[in-house]
């Protein structure tokens, strides 16, 4: 059984320390608990809120959100529960998003109120973190599909890669490492990527 002093030891093995007892830990007033949670959890707030940053939200105010639905998460989670913390962090950051642009799309507040939902499937990505309940896609499925394909059809090779790492939560930094490009070419990539989304947003709302 894991203690407190035991887990404030900045010399721990952190990998040895399941999610769950962190969890426990962190309901019982330990803030170094909550910070490794958060460390251990920030890449899926990131793959969560990039779809719809890709589509037009503000990169860093969807991330807060993001951290909010996961503190959110760490602070109410049960373990007599049938689920595992995983499942219900990435539950509660989704509905913190969500909750987010359903009230953007409400007051009419541009670019928010055009955000949906990019599956990374369709781009041959990763779909680790991509099941998204059908409630909550901001715009019909038949447009949302119009979209992805669209926009598919509209990136060169290297910045079908970029979309895959990006929309896994690697910062421009790792996707450099990875594909051996300088950091500015990754996030040139990128923006291209928005703005091609963007034009193709622009398309199907006309």
């Amino acid at each position: 059984m894991l203690n407190d002093n035991w887990v404030e030891n900045a010399h721990f093995d952190v990998e040895i320390v399941s999610d769950e007892e962190l969890c426990s830990l962190a309901a019982g007033g330990s803030r170094r608990a909550e910070e490794l949670l958060v460390a251990r959890y920030h890449r899926m707030v990131r793959s969560c809120a990039r779809p719809y940053f890709l589509a037009g939200g503000d990169n860093e105010d969807l991330l807060q959100e993001g951290m909010f639905g996961l503190i959110k998460a760490i602070r109410e989670y049960d373990p007599h529960r049938d689920a595992s913390f995983c499942t219900f962090a990435e539950t509660c950051i989704r509905r913190r998003l969500y909750t987010v642009l359903k009230a953007a799309n409400s007051a009419k507040h541009s670019p928010l109120n055009q955000s949906v939902p990019l599956n990374p499937s369709l781009f041959d990505a990763s779909a680790s973190f991509a099941q998204v309940d059908p409630e909550d896609v901001m715009i019909d499925r038949e447009k949302a599909a119009a979209l992805l394909e669209e926009v598919r059809k509209q990136l060169s090779v290297f910045e079908e890669k970029i979309l895959g790492y990006y929309l896994d939560g690697l910062t421009c930094r790792e996707i450099s490492d990875i594909l051996g490009k300088p950091p500015k070419s990754v996030d040139n990539a990128i923006q291209r990527i928005r703005r091609k989304t963007a034009r193709q947003l622009g398309d199907i709302s006309n």
